[in-house]
């Protein structure tokens, strides 16, 4: 045998016993072997299926496992965490022009042999650096083999959004008429930026508990709380923050719809020129601009109902209380309101609002509270109420469901 093939072998034999070719699939898979790799200076090769034999050559590893840029400085062996030894980083000597990508580099092996191995030739880069200025190089190729095609990345949980603060809360109400318990054991809960709707049957009991909880109303039991402020112990403070519009609210129908505007502006606190600005907007907002220099009192339901809730809104407060707000209003004009209440809690309003009408709750609400017989059957968010169901089937399953009327046979025996 000959020194050339005594030389061979010797390389082989280094090759097997002082360094692991690591399995590049696990190297992507696994950041915590990534690391460990990270912190030796070794660079992990995956291995072609080809050993190159006699020269000591190794396939290169894929192009996102870049082979890093080396310093003239010795070779440095070292031993990866956790008992694992990686392949020695190709070292290329200063000054040497960048090879091309069929070029080889050869580094200084163990015990003085030499291993080539093959340079991409967009891998080309300065040299001079000591070995220690390299990490951050090694990182990038960890950061790149993660990403590479068919290995998954890791996902982050996003944060719970924060839940809103409550901002009105009614606590245990009560109310008798004479022998009939209009509200029983009432609780509400309702969070800032929610549209909660009220629903229930007629004589359920949703005027009374809105009167309550605005201070039209003294509950024979119970609290209310408005932005912490109770509106009982201190009513100043809890109504500056609301805006009611009460159920048949009878309007100063002699004075012309701007004057309305102003009046109820200025009585909340607002200078003339503030007035007078708002009166314009709003009733630009509700399609009631030729209207304003009108008397109320010629006013259609559906007018009379949208200059009474302009006049809720001048004020800007912070929680609308509006009770039957769609009633007796065109589809126009419902559209329209129900516009104006989301930009409204958009910007960090909250609305309670009562309404006969299933649909339009459900799809204007994103809380929702049943009332039957006075008592609150369910509250919640419209998905926690609903269910799978649309509102209106639930709310027909706890008012007691539908009345099939059997004995009216006499209505199919027209007369004349």
């Amino acid at each position: 045998m000959g020194d050339g093939d005594a030389r061979d072998a010797s390389d082989d034999d280094d090759l097997t016993d002082d360094t692991t070719i690591v399995d590049h699939d696990a190297f992507v898979d696994d950041p915590a072997r990534a690391d460990d790799s990270a912190l030796t200076d070794s660079t992990a090769t995956e291995p072609s299926g080809d050993t190159a034999t006699g020269s000591g050559a190794v396939d290169a590893a894929p192009a996102a496992a870049e082979v890093a840029p080396t310093a003239p400085a010795p070779a440095a062996t070292g031993t990866a965490a956790k008992g694992r030894t990686g392949k020695k980083r190709a070292k290329r000597p200063a000054g040497a022009a960048a090879p091309s990508a069929a070029a080889s580099t050869t580094a200084a092996g163990p015990r003085g042999t030499d291993q080539q191995v093959d340079t991409p030739a967009d891998d080309a880069r300065p040299t001079g650096k000591p070995a220690q200025e390299q990490q951050p190089a090694q990182k990038q190729r960890t950061t790149a083999a993660k990403r590479q095609p068919g290995t998954k990345r890791p996902t982050v949980a996003k944060p719970a959004a924060e839940q809103q603060p409550v901002v009105l809360r009614a606590s245990g109400l009560v109310k008798r008429y004479g022998q009939t318990l209009a509200a029983d054991e009432v609780d509400l809960e309702i969070r800032q930026g929610s549209i909660f709707g009220v629903v229930g049957p007629n004589g359920a009991g949703k005027t009374t508990t809105l009167s309550m909880v605005t201070g039209l109303l003294r509950p024979d039991a119970g609290s209310v709380t408005v932005l912490d402020h109770d509106v009982w112990a201190d009513p100043t403070a809890a109504k500056r923050s609301l805006g009611v519009l009460p159920d048949r609210l009878r309007l100063f129908d002699r004075l012309t719809g701007g004057q309305l505007l102003y009046y109820s502006a200025t009585l909340r606190g607002l200078d003339g020129a503030t007035a007078r600005d708002r009166s314009a907007d709003l009733a630009e907002a509700f399609g009631l601009g030729e209207a304003l220099g009108r008397q109320v009192a010629d006013y259609s339901v559906g007018m009379a109902k949208k200059i009474a809730l302009a006049a809720t809104l001048i004020h800007s407060p912070r929680v609308l209380v509006l009770d039957e707000p769609f009633e007796s209003v065109d589809p126009v004009s419902a559209a329209t309101i129900t516009d104006i209440l989301r930009r409204y809690t958009a910007g960090g309003g909250t609305v309670v609002l009562s309404s006969h009408s299933m649909e339009l709750v459900q799809r204007t609400c994103d809380s929702v509270a049943i009332i039957v017989g006075g008592k609150v059957l369910a509250s919640g968010t419209m998905a926690q109420v609903r269910g799978r169901k649309s509102l209106e089937d639930k709310f027909v399953e706890l008012a007691g469901g539908r009345v099939v009327a059997e004995s009216m046979e006499w209505l199919h025996s027209f007369s004349g």
